[in-house]
């Protein structure tokens, strides 16, 4: 079998040694037909040069280069459409998800899985605000999404041809693997690990604020409860406001004293300008979205490749 290897990259120059001395030597025992794709946005360190440094050492290794940076579900995508092998492996270079899960990962795709995903059951390095916020969207995501997204998972994992041919076939531009591998279905099995701490620098892709939109990404592209729970919300506030009305009327025609005045007034109107404000927010991420796809622009734009049949290198 012909294994493929997606990294999405940007500003790793410390992490391509490490890794590919790590990957390799895995790769070379599981099948002497490989390769390692590197899609990498533009990186103002050496980490493309870092790249075809070694590529001259190994054919294998290739390298997409993009004209701008499209973000780490784009180049996760371009890796995956130019990915030759009867199997493709999407692993970042960061050496927190172990390159030797893939062996094992290989042995389960031979069972006849199609999709075989790492999960985390422990996650090192990350902040315990990082950690929360995990685990509740992965929480918030298994009990609304119309498709089934696993809890504490990555784009970590191995998909079969037929897998990856179908996830291609999405026109989806919000790059949100994990969801898009749900929608294609077939058979798909976990495989428990520890999440290690990165072996180099920051995190360039995940951050804080990153991964609170690619968990938006799941609620929204993924499930319309949240226009439904917008509904929900705002018949709960006509049904109060108009009990509290009525709560008035009472009190008014029983003669009983009861506060009135700027107190009530400033309370009902910033109760009543939130809940508009939160459906209004969430109407927009929706419209926000169908903007996006109806736009129909190309999820990336290559400047070189290098590697590949008909590249420029």
């Amino acid at each position: 079998m012909k294994l493929s290897v997606v990294v999405p990259v940007y500003k790793e120059e410390n992490n391509i040694e490490p890794f590919l001395s790590r990957m390799v030597p895995i790769l070379e025992k599981i099948t002497q037909e490989y390769e390692i794709i590197f899609s990498l946005d533009p990186s103002p360190d050496r980490t493309a040069e870092l790249i075809l440094a070694f590529r001259e050492k190994n054919s294998r290794i290739k390298l997409l280069q993009f004209s701008r940076r499209f973000g780490q579900p784009m180049a996760t995508k371009a890796g995956m459409k130019y990915a030759s092998g009867d199997a493709v492996v999407v692993i970042d270079v960061d050496l927190q998800d172990p390159p030797e899960l893939i062996a094992e990962m290989v042995q389960k795709y031979k069972t006849g899985y199609d999709v075989v995903y790492a999960q985390r059951s422990h996650r090192e390095g990350e902040t315990l605000i990082k950690r929360f916020v995990a685990w509740a969207g992965y929480k918030v995501i298994s009990r609304i999404a119309e498709v089934e997204i696993p809890p504490n998972t990555g784009d970590f994992r191995l998909m079969s041809r037929r897998a990856v041919d179908e996830v291609n076939r999405l026109k989806e531009s919000h790059g949100f693997l994990r969801g898009m591998v749900a929608v294609v279905g077939f058979k798909q099995g976990a495989i428990q690990y520890e999440r290690a701490a990165r072996f180099a620098g920051k995190g360039n892709y995940n951050r804080f604020f990153g991964s609170v939109r690619i968990g938006l990404n799941g609620l929204v592209c993924f499930s319309n409860y949240l226009l439904t729970l917008s509904s929900i919300l705002g018949f709960v506030t006509a049904g109060f406001a108009f009990l509290l009305g009525f709560v008035y009327f009472l009190f008014k025609i029983g003669g009983a004293d009861f506060p009135v005045g700027n107190p009530t007034i400033v309370i009902l109107v910033l109760f009543l300008g939130g809940v508009q404000l939160i459906s209004v927010g969430i109407l927009g991420e929706y419209i926000g979205r169908i903007y996006d796809e109806v736009k129909q622009r190309p999820q990336f734009v290559l400047d070189q490749a290098f590697g590949f049949d008909g590249d420029q290198k």
